[in-house]
């Protein structure tokens, strides 16, 4: 049976399902983005729970300006990006 113009030949199919490069590279793109997702949940948890600290510090010592706020906060993102830089070079 001869195929027309428009369908695959059967050979060109079992050459492409053959291949396990596609597959590779999916799951190599699937991993890193997974692995990105949680390092940014990770950096966003660790920022929030510094502004969160801080807040209730300045509400508990009735500090006018938000002195505990802004340290902490600043203190969350340094070590947000210490931790992402330590885990981008685990690779």
């Amino acid at each position: 049976m001869e195929n027309t113009p428009g369908q695959p030949d059967q050979n060109d199919l079992n050459k492409s399902i053959q291949g396990d490069e596609l597959p590779k590279k999916v799951t190599e793109k699937t991993t890193s983005f997974v692995q990105f997702s949680g390092i940014a949940f990770q950096m966003l948890g660790t920022i929030g729970l510094g502004v969160w600290a801080g807040m209730k510090l300045d509400v508990w010592q009735n500090n006018r300006r938000p002195i505990w706020t802004i340290v902490l906060s600043l203190t969350a993102i340094g070590a947000s990006l210490y931790l992402f830089i330590r885990q981008l070079t685990k690779k």
